[in-house]
C-alpha cells in the first residue's frame, strides 16, 4: 500500500490576499485556482522544491470556521517549511516584512525560525543539519 498526504487545509478569510501572501512573500507556487461557484474556489499553492506537500486554500464560509483563522492549531506551530538555506530566506522574509516569531536559531536538528502568515498562523521554517554533521 502506497499512501501520502497531498492537500493540508489552511482556512483564510479572501482567497486572493491570501495567494499574494504565499506566491509574492514566500515564492510559493500557485499550482491550482478553479471558480467551483459564486463563493467557492479550489486554490492550492505549494512550496518550490520537490516532494512537498500541498496547501488548500479554503475560504472560510461560517462564523466557526471566521473564528479559526490564524489559529488552527491552538497557538502551536501549525506547519514546518524545510529550506535548503535558512539564511537566504530569513532575509527574504525580513524584507517582505513577514512577522519573525522566533528568530533564527541552531537546534541539534538544524537552523531554524518561526515566522507568522498574514493571519497568524506559527510557521517553523528549518534548514536541516545534513547527515552525518
Amino acid at each position: 500500500m502506497k499512501q501520502h498526504i497531498a492537500l493540508i487545509s489552511l482556512l483564510v478569510a479572501d482567497y486572493d490576499e491570501a495567494i499574494h501572501f504565499y506566491t509574492k512573500k514566500l515564492h510559493f507556487n500557485l499550482v491550482e485556482d478553479i471558480i467551483l461557484s459564486e463563493t467557492k474556489r479550489w486554490v492550492v499553492i505549494a512550496p518550490n522544491g520537490p516532494g512537498s506537500c500541498s496547501l488548500l486554500l479554503a475560504k472560510a464560509s461560517n462564523e466557526m470556521q471566521l473564528s479559526l483563522i490564524g489559529n488552527q492549531t491552538g497557538g502551536r506551530v501549525f506547519l514546518f517549511l524545510y529550506t535548503d538555506n535558512l539564511d537566504r530566506d530569513y532575509g527574504n522574509l525580513l524584507q517582505n516584512e513577514v512577522k519573525i516569531i522566533r528568530e533564527p536559531s541552531n537546534e541539534p536538528y538544524g537552523k531554524v525560525l518561526v515566522f507568522a502568515d498574514l493571519y497568524g498562523n506559527q510557521w517553523d521554517m528549518i534548514e536541516p543539519k545534513e547527515s552525518g554533521k
